[in-house]
């Protein structure tokens, strides 16, 4: 079964440690070509997150991290830079396993839109607006004063709308996130982030909010980190994230659930999680749960039709 994964951080471990190799089977990376194909893999989003370590964030480290990414990852002969419609469906009729680029965070943009425009050109195709606190557009999940959009955040959505780019509010408050409703008027995605009535974590999202993005057309990628599954246990089985997956279908949403593992962002696994070519090891769990043409679905098929309908023509 061919598979989409909506997030991981393995451009950033890249930057961090620059002796780390994508063309092979690395200890400490999750997300490799090797494993990617170990686990049939078809699209794979990165996303550009600046570690805290870096502690005045700029547009030039995102820079430096386009550039890696060009360079580690879709310079690799088995991998294709998914930027439109027409990549995605070369990616489908050949080999090579897609690579999309994304951005986790809007803070080294420093409110320039500019420098928005200018990664729309480099081919970012999706972005988180916030991490877990506060940046100059909006709040984050974690922040205390719980607030929502500035004034030029609202200002940048309204950019995002125009060029194409697709809206992730995994890491948003929730405030930011019902004012987004209000004033988007395009699908957006929540990449990694669970169901809080099953998991009661802040970055998990509630059953409105799940209604909201199944309403607007958007897309939820169920995350594999172990604390947004089950924080009741330290050891969690796969068959955890099935729990997840049927309370959003239980919402209406079966045709808006994807996964977006968070490999690479996580310190801590699931149990028979500890990678991205074990993937394989959810497909038989979701296999003895639903049907063929959901697992399908869930897998692939969700993602597909959403960026179908949302990549550039």
């Amino acid at each position: 079964m061919r598979i989409m994964d909506g997030h991981c951080d393995a451009l950033t471990k890249l930057y961090m440690n620059p002796k780390l190799d994508f063309d092979k089977e690395e200890q400490e990376l999750d997300v490799s070509y090797p494993r990617l194909k170990q686990a049939g893999v078809k699209v794979q989003c990165f996303a550009i997150y600046l570690s805290d370590s870096i502690q005045q964030p700029t547009f030039e480290h995102i820079l430096q991290m386009v550039d890696l990414f060009h360079r580690k990852i879709v310079r690799h002969p088995g991998m294709k830079f998914i930027q439109n419609v027409d990549d995605w469906r070369a990616v489908e009729a050949g080999e090579q396993i897609g690579a999309i680029l994304t951005l986790e965070g809007l803070d080294a943009l420093a409110g320039n839109m500019t420098h928005l425009r200018i990664l729309h050109h480099l081919g970012v195709r999706s972005i988180g607006l916030t991490w877990n606190y506060a940046n100059w557009a909006a709040d984050g999940v974690m922040e205390p004063r719980k607030s929502g959009f500035t004034r030029k955040g609202k200002l940048m959505l309204k950019e995002l709308e125009t060029m194409g780019i697709i809206v992730d509010v995994s890491h948003l408050s929730v405030a930011a996130f019902w004012e987004l409703v209000e004033v988007y008027a395009k699908p957006f995605i929540a990449s990694h982030s669970n169901a809080q009535k099953v998991c009661p974590h802040p970055r998990n999202l509630s059953d409105d909010q799940i209604k909201a993005i199944i309403q607007c057309q958007g897309l939820i990628g169920i995350t594999f980190v172990p604390y947004f599954v089950d924080s009741a246990n330290l050891a969690v089985p796969i068959t955890a994230l099935l729990k997840h997956i049927d309370h959003v279908c239980s919402l209406g949403g079966e045709r808006h659930i994807g996964f977006g593992s968070d490999f690479d962002g996580i310190e801590q696994w699931m149990k028979g999680l500890r990678h991205v070519g074990q993937y394989g090891n959810i497909i038989e769990a979701l296999c003895k749960n639903y049907k063929e043409t959901q697992v399908e679905a869930f897998l692939y098929g969700n993602w597909r039709n959403f960026m179908l309908t949302n990549l550039p023509k």
